[in-house]
């Protein structure tokens, strides 16, 4: 998969969004009721602000000196019995992990959930190689899997795109399930699929929260536990991390985890809360081999750059449950395994704007993202700021788009031109205008509205209410005009 998820189109991928209306109504609850939870969670903390302000200071300080909190964490590893390996491409990712499995003769991988091992496609690399079995032990990640590895669509429910009788579905096909859809049903017979896979894994493969740095171990955030069983019962576990998911001490993770778990799913903590690193002498369950990969993948170039604090996102999601085109086109829509505001901003900095520049566009730009992030990333600006560099740095803005800007920028910024428009707009745009009934939403709007139209009017009247322009003698200058000429022969 990696960090590309679809070769169609964004138009393509937008069309297709728009069309299924089952993935709409299932992410706009999903949007509703993290709501309530998310507002709820946070406010039971008190001080809300306080504490994002907080965030922010924690992940803008370990990003300015990230440079000495890796290399401290690199030598607590090592330290501590374990092994670090810094990876500056998804090959050397890759290839890292591939020799230790060959190494260890592994031939059953059990893996929590990760965004950098999808970001590296590699359970497609793993299941390559001769003999070996990779299982995603993450509930949702395992429906996805038996589901044909679908696309996931969220950062943290990544099938929020199915509904319960279709994972039903799924497991009877592949897993030969033979009960109802309820939930706990489904999860329960899942847990009893998944356990056999824990009790014979060889390596663990799990993600990594957040690394501390002065003590070299591993914070990892779970739902269902998963991750504490991939570590703990396989010889080996393997973690694999961006180098900015790093945090100074303990005390910076219990910061970071109170606004992650508030904030990703609405609880107070999330049900395991885990510090891992390699088995010590007086512990009986833990990896006697531990490795650590730490990824860069294009992310040390967002350093000093105006785009460094989107390196401070800790993975919530909560940007996506509040962000209205997401509720439109869900995850798909985006072709990145980081949709929603966060990846739009992410994906162009990962993946470059010849892959993902119309993401940046994708966005309302209403700032309710910004508004949510509890590490205060400024989204919306940073998206601005990626049509800033692709339009006046690059000149990637060519071509009819480009030459449609020109002229509406001529004619706007010509007195004359301004007037002739406001003069014939009723009547030129006439024939794209259309009627609806009068409602409350539209009371004020009896001209109708612009419906069609061609190049940048229809993507705008496609998704958007433009009401069609008045008639000459009824517009703000005329009768600002007729106004003042009243006035001043009173």
């Amino acid at each position: 998969m990696g960090l590309s998820t679809s070769t169609k189109t964004f138009d393509a991928r937008v069309k297709e969004s728009l069309d299924d209306t089952f993935m709409q109504k299932a992410v706009a609850k999903a949007q509703d009721d993290q709501w309530i939870k998310r507002e709820t969670s946070r406010e039971k903390l008190g001080n809300w602000e306080e504490w994002r302000d907080l965030g922010e200071q924690i992940r803008q300080h370990t990003l300015e000196n990230l440079d000495f909190y890796l290399e401290q964490f690199s030598d607590n590893v090592t330290k501590n019995g374990g092994k670090i390996f810094f990876a500056s491409t998804e090959k050397e990712a890759t290839d890292y992990v591939k020799d230790v499995i060959r190494q260890k003769n592994a031939k059953k991988i059990v893996k929590s959930k990760s965004m950098v091992t999808t970001e590296i496609d590699l359970d497609r690399l793993l299941l390559e190689m001769d003999g070996v079995s990779v299982m995603e032990t993450d509930l949702a990640e395992f429906i996805l899997q038996m589901d044909d590895w679908d696309e996931p669509s969220h950062i943290v429910f990544p099938d929020i795109h199915k509904n319960r009788e279709q994972i039903r579905l799924v497991f009877k096909e592949k897993l030969g399930y033979d009960g109802d859809n309820e939930p706990e049903h489904m999860a329960r017979f899942a847990r009893e699929v998944l356990r056999e896979f824990f009790l014979d894994a060889d390596v663990g493969i799990t993600g990594c929260n957040f690394a501390v740095a002065n003590s070299g171990m591993v914070n990892l955030v779970t739902n269902e536990g998963n991750a504490d069983l991939c570590e703990s019962i396989p010889d080996t576990q393997i973690v694999l991390m961006g180098m900015e998911r790093i945090v100074p001490n303990m005390a910076d993770a219990e910061v970071m985890d109170n606004l992650l778990s508030r904030s990703a799913v609405g609880q107070s903590l999330t049900s395991y809360i885990t510090f891992s690193g390699p088995k010590l002498t007086e512990e009986s369950d833990g990896p006697d081999d531990f490795h650590v990969v730490i990824l860069d993948n294009k992310r040390s170039e967002a350093l000093g750059t105006e785009f460094q604090s989107v390196l401070q996102c800790i993975r919530c999601g909560s940007c996506l449950n509040v962000c209205p085109v997401y509720r439109t086109i869900g995850g798909h829509g985006y072709g990145s395994i980081y949709p929603g505001p966060i990846g739009a901003v992410l994906s162009p900095v990962l993946g470059g704007y010849e892959q993902f520049g119309e993401l940046p566009y994708a966005s309302s730009l209403c700032g309710a993202c910004t508004d949510t992030c509890p590490v205060k990333i400024p989204l919306h600006g940073l998206l601005v700021e990626h049509r800033r560099v692709m339009t006046d740095e690059l000149k990637m803005g060519h071509g009819f788009v480009d030459q449609q800007m020109r002229f509406i920028a001529k004619a706007t910024a010509s007195p004359f031109l301004f007037k002739q428009a406001l003069k014939f707009g009723h009547v030129g745009l006439g024939v794209l205008g259309a009627k609806p009934s009068t409602t409350t939403e539209n009371l004020y709007q009896y001209g109708g509205f612009i419906n069609g139209g061609f190049g940048l009017i229809k993507g705008w009247t496609s998704v958007r209410d433009l009401p069609r322009p008045p008639k000459e003698r009824d517009n703000f200058r005329t009768w600002y005009k007729n106004r003042e000429a009243g006035g001043a022969a009173e």
